[in-house]
């Protein structure tokens, strides 16, 4: 791709940056819509200025991991999740450990409001907070330790350094991923693959389940905390 050519190979591919910016939830950041959109437009510019013909990869899949690097790059610098949001997600944890050791079996959302004297439309904002954080990092939000809860810096921190045993780790994770969500419902099997794999939005998954946006948010916090805990399971 030629540099002579960039401005129309970058309006030929702004859906693009409008999918991937879709896609990712601007809740609980300083970001609106459109600065995240404009941060995707930089990362597809660079996208074309380092694209590899010759690498025989799709140039459409090269760009959206470009451009969605490069916006959760900046949210990451700039996570605006409160420290007080964060402890009540870990609250959140605690207090349903706590019932599931004590009851032996999988707790319904009335009996964790009930324990945490919370009612339905907090523990909603709890799962929408959930939603939001593995929006940022699905891979630290399925495999924190959840005694220890999540900090702050675990959904920031720089995970991209590797050795032999983390490549190990990676791909013992990646099977207890795959065995986990086979225990997962068919609603919830078809919600992951159409935000991981189809990449849809939450206003395309909305549509298609014939609900709200807000409540699609709410569901993929709780698959988060079910897969969370069938991984923990597999690990032990």
């Amino acid at each position: 791709m030629y540099e002579t050519s960039i401005e129309d190979e970058v309006l030929k591919y702004l859906p693009l940056v409008e999918r991937v910016a879709n896609r990712i939830s601007v809740k609980s950041t300083e970001y609106e819509y459109g600065d995240l959109y404009n941060i995707g437009v930089i990362g597809l510019i660079d996208a074309l200025r380092r694209f590899d013909a010759s690498k025989k990869v799709p140039f459409e899949g090269y760009a959206m991991i470009r451009i969605k690097g490069a916006i959760i790059d900046e949210i990451r610098k700039h996570s605006k999740i409160s420290r007080y949001k964060m402890t009540i997600v870990n609250k959140f944890y605690q207090a349903k450990q706590d019932l599931e050791q004590k009851l032996k079996r999988e707790v319904t959302d009335a009996e964790i409001c009930k324990e945490m004297k919370i009612d339905a439309a907090q523990l909603g904002n709890i799962y929408e907070s959930i939603h939001y954080l593995a929006s940022v990092s699905l891979e630290d939000t399925l495999f924190s330790n959840t005694d220890e809860g999540i900090s702050l810096q675990d959904m920031i921190q720089d995970t991209l350094a590797e050795n032999s045993e983390e490549t190990l780790l990676e791909e013992e994770r990646k099977q207890a991923l795959v065995h986990s969500i086979k225990k997962l419902s068919e609603r919830e099997q078809l919600i992951l693959s159409l935000y991981y794999e189809e990449e849809a939005t939450l206003k395309e998954i909305a549509a298609i389940l014939d609900i709200s946006i807000a409540r699609v948010s709410q569901i993929h916090g709780k698959i988060i905390i079910k897969l969370k805990n069938y991984i923990k399971e597999e690990l032990a």
